[in-house]
């Protein structure tokens, strides 16, 4: 990958108000080789930083607006989602894959040569026949990210994904893989990753990756093995 030289990269991050949105965006704001930060979600930020451009859009149904503040970017990290369950069907198809879609839609409009870091999860299907709505729909959202004309996609396809800090889980089973987590850790170590070294991976293959050409999908194994590196 490029070593791009310290201060020169600009980077767009969608959904800071999220886990790994959140850790993505603070790591940014100090890596050496970026210069400006543009987080863009629906909520404001308690953060404030020199780097840090903040964008308040509350609809991604239609992104059009973000045309100006995404023009210019080198790289994206795209970390919106909704946990199953927590939304009706046609809610979280439509966060997981219609948001996505028509993110990248303006980006590549605005910024064509940006690479794009895409958070997906563990079993994601891009053929479409998967019982399980969740990887059906992120995986439609990962076909269509990577049958764009962007330079560069990295699919990230976490496994269970460990909070580092305390929160409230949206429901048992996450209150129950915490509680398991050093347990599980030892005995399946690449079933599960940080939060933040996630966020770390995300970040820093999208700087290190531009100019590079081609998608890339990145299961748990992978993305624990860059951290390691």
């Amino acid at each position: 990958m490029n070593d791009p030289a310290a201060g020169e990269t600009r980077i767009a991050i969608v959904g800071a108000t999220g886990m790994v949105g959140g850790y993505a965006l603070r790591y940014a704001l100090q890596h050496p080789a970026i210069s400006r930060v543009t987080a863009i979600g629906r909520s404001k930020l308690a953060i404030s930083h020199p780097k840090l451009r903040e964008v308040i859009h509350r609809e991604f149904a239609d992104c059009s607006a973000l045309a100006e503040p995404l023009a210019g970017q080198d790289a994206a990290v795209y970390c919106i989602g909704a946990y199953t369950g927590a939304v009706p069907d046609a809610v979280l198809r439509q966060i997981t894959v219609d948001y996505t879609i028509e993110f990248a839609r303006v980006l590549h409009g605005s910024s064509p040569d940006a690479a794009f870091s895409f958070l997906s999860g563990s079993g994601a299907d891009p053929t479409g026949r998967s019982r399980m709505p969740f990887a059906r729909y992120k995986g439609e959202a990962e076909k269509a990210l990577l049958a764009a004309v962007f330079p560069s996609v990295y699919i990230f396809r976490p496994a269970y994904i460990y909070p580092v800090e305390p929160r409230k889980e949206p429901n048992f089973s996450y209150r129950l893989l915490r509680g398991l987590y050093p347990v599980f850790r030892m005995l399946f170590p690449n079933q599960v990753i940080r939060a933040d070294d996630l966020a770390h991976a995300m970040v820093d293959v999208a700087v290190r990756g531009r100019g590079e050409h081609g998608g890339v999908v990145l299961e748990n194994r992978a993305i624990r093995a860059m951290q390691d590196a």
